[in-house]
């Protein structure tokens, strides 16, 4: 449009690169059209601002083309005719219809902003809240990186597509296509001439704007090179200064920031070039069209002022195709990014409802009920890939109350036997029952409702200690929550903490400890009251004179409570009822601590190289 201006060097650029760290090939949607149908449909409940958004864009694309035009009725009835009164009455007119196009212009971009935002808003919530919902083998096999990448990166190579090109590719498609019908409204002489000039400038255009594209592709994947080395430099400063290898880090930044400025110096070369040649084709333009015209003229076949107007759209031609060949890589990124998000939105959720097993065992888990915790396993038999089973022809019977301290060496399957428990994964066969209840037949949220989690990889949020022991049980008091504390012998540390229970915790409690975020997660379980315990090397970062006190608080915790423990420390053996011995995903002894050392088996072989250095 007359009234629009060229794009920057910056604008080339933005329009043609990627985020600084993301790969910097222009990637494509495997089904465009599907995943362009699925976006418009969160549109859709958009559609009468969207129709308004057209016609906006409808109204100021008219009036950018009424603006040359108006030039050459001046030119010809006011100039030439030296009617004053005329020319600023056209003045004012011009001046009147670039003004309209420019609000106008502005109320569909806002227009447009907030449909965009809407329609985002609703599917980076239906990412989010999908997400929620998957398994934990999803999670298993999916990157937490790639994920966040889905809520991220390609969400925001939607938004761009969407709140800003969404208009300006309308725009430049009416604009043109206007043009074009303009000039052989006017003269077809001029305007086949016009043809045969714009196909030359596409391409050309085209070409030179590969060639950015490609340095700026160079570009993105050094800056992603360099960002990485800062990343691992920034995450591993511990080991670098503790092995003296400052002067290696700074040196591999240096060859990663030469090759950035190398790859930036040829992309920003190329992008301030396409500037000048879009101008030179321009000019070319321009002069084809005033020699052509300037003959007519002669020969009394066209004005003056219709060769100006010629010359002032041949000009306005040249951004919207500019603007065309730089969206293209804005639109297939968004339309791979949408592929991604929707892959996500498509996979089948966890399913939390009870489902039948056909076992005959009594449906529900009996809302309300308060589990007694006998656990009975029969038969179990589980793999988590296909075809190479962890867990073999399992069976195992706890008794409302027990504590049973599961032992093993690393990868026998003491861990996969928790997360069937909770169903973080579905057995393949056998059956797994509480209170006689198969938990396929209990929802999901009512199980872990029943069972109290304290895990090797201790995980806390951002917030304050007390948010994060409140996790436990979102309704309890503060008085609760401190009381939670102390029976995990957290109290003492917390209250010397610099705001005590108010604390804010910086991201996964980095300025804690790792026993303290231990004995956080420990205060956390307490605080659920659970009818079932699970401590999954629940003491097993924190000192000695700290677990003994974890240990008085676990004793009193377990009581009356179904508790299964994973340890690596004699002590939680000595304490439970029962120790189960597992090996390749079965059980090879059971009994009580100086049972099993007097079989002189499996497990006193085990006691002896792993267990009796830790003796307290």
């Amino acid at each position: 449009m007359a009234n629009e201006p060229s794009p920057s060097t910056q604008d080339i650029r933005s329009s043609m690169q990627r985020r600084p760290g993301r790969p910097g090939k222009i990637e494509k949607a495997r089904n465009p059209r599907r995943a362009m149908l699925r976006l418009a449909l969160y549109m859709s409940p958009q559609a009468p601002a969207l129709s308004l958004v057209i016609a906006c864009i409808l109204v100021y694309s008219i009036l950018g083309l009424a603006g040359p035009y108006l030039m050459g009725v001046a030119i010809d009835r006011y100039i030439g005719g030296k009617d004053t009164a005329g020319l600023l009455r056209t003045a004012a007119l011009m001046l009147a219809v670039y003004a309209a196009s420019n609000l106008f212009q502005v109320v569909a971009n806002w227009i447009m902003a907030r449909v965009s935002q809407r329609s985002l808003k609703k599917l980076r919530s239906d990412l989010f809240g999908h997400l929620q919902k998957l398994s934990m083998r999803f999670f298993d096999t999916n990157a937490a990186g790639g994920l966040m990448s889905r809520l991220t990166n390609d969400i925001d190579a939607i938004n761009q597509a969407v709140s800003q090109n969404v208009t300006t590719l309308i725009a430049s498609v009416l604009t043109m296509a206007g043009i074009v019908a303009a000039m052989f409204a006017l003269n077809h002489w001029l305007a086949l001439a016009s043809l045969f000039v714009m196909p030359l400038m596409f391409a050309f255009t085209r070409f030179v704007a590969s060639f950015t594209r490609t340095s700026f592709r160079e570009l993105q994947q050094k800056l992603g090179e360099l960002n990485g080395i800062a990343e691992e430099a920034i995450s591993g400063q511990k080991v670098i200064m503790a092995f003296r290898r400052n002067e290696s880090a700074i040196e591999a930044f240096r060859e990663k920031n030469r090759a950035v400025f190398t790859a930036s110096v040829h992309a920003n070369s190329y992008a301030m070039l396409l500037m000048p040649l879009t101008g030179v084709l321009g000019n070319f333009f321009v002069i084809v069209l005033a020699s052509l015209g300037g003959w007519l003229a002669l020969e009394d076949l066209v004005s003056v002022g219709v060769i100006a107007t010629f010359i002032s759209y041949g000009q306005n031609f040249i951004s919207p195709l500019r603007q065309l060949a730089n969206l293209y890589n804005s639109v297939q990124a968004a339309l791979a990014g949408a592929e991604r998000v929707f892959e996500i939105i498509d996979t089948p959720p966890e399913i939390d409802d009870a489902k039948p097993t056909g076992t005959g065992s009594r449906p529900g888990s009996r809302p309300g009920a308060r589990i007694r915790g006998d656990v009975s396993m029969r038969d179990v038999c589980f793999g988590y890939v296909e075809g190479v089973p962890i867990i073999r022809n399992f069976n195992l019977d706890v008794a409302a109350g027990q504590s049973i301290a599961l032992v093993g060496p690393t990868g026998a399957g003491k861990t996969t036997i928790i997360n069937l428990l909770s169903r973080f994964y579905e057995i393949d066969s056998g059956s797994i029952s509480i209170d006689g209840v198969d938990i396929r037949d209990m929802r999901k949220a009512d199980l872990r409702r029943a069972l109290g989690l304290v895990l090797q990889d201790t995980f806390m949020f951002a917030g304050s200690v007390l948010e994060n022991i409140r996790y436990g049980r979102l309704d309890a008091t503060d008085d609760e929550c401190a009381e939670a504390a102390g029976m995990a012998e957290a109290d003492h540390f917390i209250r010397q903490l610099p705001d005590g229970y108010r604390t804010m915790l910086s991201e996964r409690a980095g300025n804690l400890s790792l026993g303290q975020r231990q004995l956080l997660s420990i205060a956390r379980a307490i605080l659920a009251d659970p009818a079932i315990l699970i401590l999954d090397e629940a003491t097993s970062s924190v000192d000695t004179r700290t677990e003994l006190r974890i240990q008085k608080a676990l004793l009193r915790l377990m009581k009356g409570r179904t508790s299964f423990v994973i340890a690596h420390r004699l002590s939680t053996i000595r304490d439970a009822n029962r120790v189960v011995v597992i090996d390749h995903g079965g059980i090879v002894e059971q009994g009580s601590h100086r049972q099993l050392l007097d079989m002189h088996g499996f497990y006193d072989r085990l006691y002896t190289s792993q267990f009796k250095g830790n003796e307290i």
